[in-house]
């Protein structure tokens, strides 16, 4: 049976950071940043009025910061590696975040089966963010679930790799999890955890797992 490998970004594929934090600096926008999510981490703010706050802090940027963000941005070694090992073996592979789709998504360059984010206007920006559309931990499990309808697995055929407590409701969902760089909570939680910079370590870990 195939496995569906469904990763978190921030924190995870990306090392001590997230998107937002390096789409802000391309802006000059670090200390604004830090002070929002400051409040989100300590749940002042939900994911919908964090989208709201940074699509406003973001009015300017263009799609040339973006793609500096992205190119400069300290990912882990080995994810391309990674995700073309998962498909020459019949697997999936797929993004799942809360940061921003117009980030997100081009993973599926380097190898993604699929990469969702929390939906945001194309940039530079001309409409508003919906907040409907911004994800949250449980919105997770439900583009996993998703994902599995669509590649035809089960949700016990899933593999979950993320670092923070926006990934316990998909890590408790699925019966094979990695902590990678993680808060202890979700360490505890996860079936395996990792601390290190390349994905094809922390892909070890399960390589062999049976689900």
């Amino acid at each position: 049976m195939a496995r569906l490998h469904l990763f978190d970004l921030d924190g995870t594929l990306l090392h001590g950071t997230a998107a937002p934090v390096l789409i802000s600096r391309q802006l000059g926008l670090d200390t604004e940043i830090a002070a929002l999510e400051r409040e989100f981490v300590a749940g002042r703010i939900d994911s919908p009025e964090y989208a709201v706050r940074v699509h406003a802090l973001w009015a300017e940027l263009t799609d040339t910061q973006v793609t500096a963000a992205f190119e400069g941005a300290p990912w882990l070694s080995g994810i391309r590696e990674t995700w073309a090992e998962i498909r020459e073996g019949g697997d999936y592979c797929a993004v799942v975040s809360l940061s921003p789709s117009f980030f997100v998504e081009r993973l599926t360059g380097w190898g993604a089966h699929a990469a969702h984010g929390s939906r945001f206007p194309a940039v530079p920006f001309t409409e508003p963010v919906e907040p409907t559309g911004i994800l949250n931990a449980a919105t997770k499990v439900e583009i996993a679930n998703r994902l599995c309808a669509e590649f035809g697995v089960s949700v016990d055929d899933c593999v979950a790799y993320g670092d923070s407590l926006s990934d316990l409701d998909l890590f408790a969902a699925v019966p094979v999890s990695v902590a990678v760089n993680a808060d202890p909570r979700l360490v505890s939680l996860a079936t395996h955890s990792y601390v290190g910079r390349d994905l094809r370590e922390a892909y070890d870990l399960v390589r062999h797992d049976a689900v």
